[in-house]
């Protein structure tokens, strides 16, 4: 069996092109799965092929790129309108990664949105790979009636909803072609020396001979050959299918360039899992691809037995062995890790080009009913095992399920989910801010600690220093103590009580950057004990705290955003509004036509960021953080945070 995914923006027609594809030579079998990929089957040239399409959203960007782990090869399809070419760079920048050899196909031709050429070189900005027009239109006025291959040097006339009939080239057009052609004979040429020496020669290459060439540097992944057509009119379509069938490599080349990845010998190399899924009575379903024989029920994958096989498409229990390069669904293989390049005694991770875009969106997931939570605790580990793009963790302070997600579609998905599959309902809220509080003066304080309760009493008497440290610094202890006033073995309970008394200040945050120092005090050789020294710490730097002037901090995170060249420079304004600071950027050595713009910003907006990001970017930007640093936060604003988030909200 063959395999390709399908890859590009939403409603650009990529489920209407799989259908078609499918539709060419009988009824195409088709699964979905809870996070939109989609697996149609089909027959096509007397082979068996299988599609794997994706959501078109980019918070689906993850499930993709585990696709194209199992695939022989992958279609981009975008749009006509040049202004929407941007829309494809992230999935340009996924396929490059990868190596997956690609097809562009140029959906919607029939709609008269300007020139082809222009499209594709808008495209090019996002490839470092040449993307090369393997076909041109042929118009009447306004419309696209038709197209011409170049290599054949055949025009075909598109005809609704069926097979495209042969005709002459138009006049018209031939002056397009003869010059559309010498550019694609110039690209192969700058990969095949025999076709260099003919072009020079000034030889007419053949037909032939140049398929050949050009089978080979698609799946030596050298270029990316541009077709088109409109797949809600089948035009384009069975050219489409010819060319990955031709073209596209096959099962044993993926195997090795798999294993080449991963430095492991690709004759070890069984299968590939690429997506899994729960399902309600049956639990977890893994999709995997055989990468040759062997993979079957009960036999060893992975270092454990395979459980029971079913086909992919329609769910129903595999006949027979899968062959190699068939898709099956795999219950009762809780082991198998997705997505992972899987051995008889391993599962290898997978190659680093997988790893999906940081999370932008940061979630508590709060259980409708309490006896919900170890629930929701274990079933969210579940779900992140089989989700790279969902991240789960717990909130500081409060030890809540905190999950970051890749978007509002993604969270939303992960909810339905739980109550669905898992039969646990959850409301969502942001996490509490994280702040801090430090203080701006010194302050010293003498605390006697004293009590008696009928037996052994309680005495410690301390005199402290409290102290400003540097921004950064943490917080220190230190004593100048003489004469034992205070002896050896009660002073770390002295230090003690300080750090006690550090996790929360007056303003009601964890109190950060101070320097507390022990400079004399007394002791009573019956009622002093380290107990009675820890609370006196404790209590006499509290009072300290309450005298020293209190300062609210703010965390500062340094924030790296992705996105196209095209819109860095609308992120200026956007980072300014938010009361951040522009670090610059740089070219993304990674992704052409990609930058890497750098920023400062307050912890408190980085959930408006990623709302203004995806709008600013029609969703393709995203960024990732790291904390940097806590600044001081006065006025109004620090108020209103102390009253929602501190002291004063504990005391309602």
């Amino acid at each position: 069996m063959r395999c390709f995914t399908v890859l590009g923006p939403s409603q650009i027609g990529k489920s209407t092109l799989v259908e078609r594809l499918g539709s060419l030579e009988g009824e195409p079998k088709k699964s979905v799965s809870p996070y939109g990929l989609c697996v149609t089957e089909f027959e096509f040239g007397g082979e068996a092929w299988c599609a794997l399409d994706m959501a078109g959203n980019t918070e689906a960007l993850p499930h993709a790129q585990n696709a194209l782990l199992a695939s022989d090869a992958c279609v981009l399809c975008v749009s006509p309108v040049l202004d929407e070419a941007v829309l494809a760079a992230p999935y340009l920048r996924a396929i490059e990664a990868s190596g997956t050899p690609c097809i562009l196909f140029v959906n919607r031709i029939d709609e008269p949105r300007g020139r082809l050429r222009d499209v594709v070189a808008a495209l090019q900005d996002y490839s470092t790979r040449p993307l090369v027009i393997r076909q041109i239109p042929i118009r009447e006025g306004d419309k696209i009636i038709g197209s011409c291959d170049l290599i054949s040097e055949r025009a075909w006339r598109y005809r609704e909803g069926q097979t495209s009939a042969l005709f002459e080239i138009p006049a018209s057009a031939m002056e397009r072609e003869h010059e559309a052609r010498t550019e694609l004979l110039e690209h192969l040429s700058e990969f095949d020396d025999w076709l260099l020496e003919e072009l020079i020669e000034d030889r007419e290459p053949t037909s032939d001979a140049i398929y050949k060439i050009s089978t080979r540097v698609l799946n030596e992944n050298k270029i990316i050959p541009v077709l088109f057509g409109a797949a809600s009119h089948s035009n384009g379509i069975l050219r489409l299918m010819k060319a990955l069938r031709h073209d596209a490599p096959r099962v044993d080349a993926l195997r090795k360039r798999l294993a080449a990845a991963a430095g492991i010998d690709d004759a070890s190399l069984a299968a590939v899992s690429f997506h899994a899924h729960y399902r309600q009575n049956i639990g977890k379903t893994v999709l995997l691809r055989a990468l040759q024989n062997g993979v079957k029920q009960g036999a060893t994958l992975a270092g454990a037995n395979l459980g029971s096989l079913q086909d992919a498409a329609t769910g129903r229990p595999a006949t027979g062995a899968p062959v190699p390069g068939q898709v099956v669904a795999a219950v009762k293989s809780d082991h198998l890790a997705v997505p992972s390049l899987l051995t008889a005694n391993a599962a290898v991770a997978p190659p680093a080009w997988i790893t999906p875009p940081t999370p932008m969106l940061e979630r508590i997931l709060v259980p409708e009913s309490e006896r919900d939570e170890t629930k929701l605790s274990e079933t969210l580990a579940k779900l992140s095992e089989t989700d790279r793009g969902l991240k789960v963790m717990q909130e500081e302070g409060t030890g809540a399920q905190l999950v970051c997600a890749q978007g509002p579609v993604h969270l939303r998905d992960l909810c339905k989910t739980l109550f669905e599959v898992f039969h646990v309902e959850v409301t969502e809220r942001p996490p509490s801010p994280v702040y801090r509080e430090t203080i701006s003066k010194s302050s010293d304080v003498h605390y006697r600690h004293r009590k008696q309760t009928g037996g052994a009493g309680q005495f410690a008497d301390v005199k402290l220093t409290v102290h400003p440290n540097g921004r950064g610094e943490g917080f220190s202890f230190a004593e100048t103590v003489k004469g034992g006033a205070v002896p050896r073995n009660f002073i770390p309970a002295v230090e003690t009580g300080a750090r006690e008394a550090m996790q929360k200040g007056p303003l009601g945050f964890q109190v950060i950057d101070v320097g507390v120092t022990l400079t004399d005090g007394q002791h009573h050789s019956v009622d002093s004990s380290e107990y009675a020294f820890r609370t006196a710490g404790k209590l006499g730097v509290r009072q300290a705290l309450s005298q020293a002037s209190s300062v609210l901090m703010q965390p500062i995170f340094r924030v790296e955003i992705h996105v196209p060249s095209i819109y860095s420079g609308s992120l200026v304004p956007i980072v300014s509004t938010l009361k951040g600071q522009v670090l610059g950027f740089d070219r993304d050595e990674a992704a052409k036509g990609w930058d890497i713009f750098r920023a400062l910003l307050p912890g408190s907006v980085l959930d408006d960021l990623a709302r203004t990001l995806r709008s600013a970017t029609q969703g393709i930007g995203y960024f990732s953080k790291t904390f940097d640093h806590f600044e001081e936060l006065y006025g109004k604003e620090a108020q209103t945070i102390i009253h929602a988030h501190g002291a004063h909200a504990n005391e309602q």
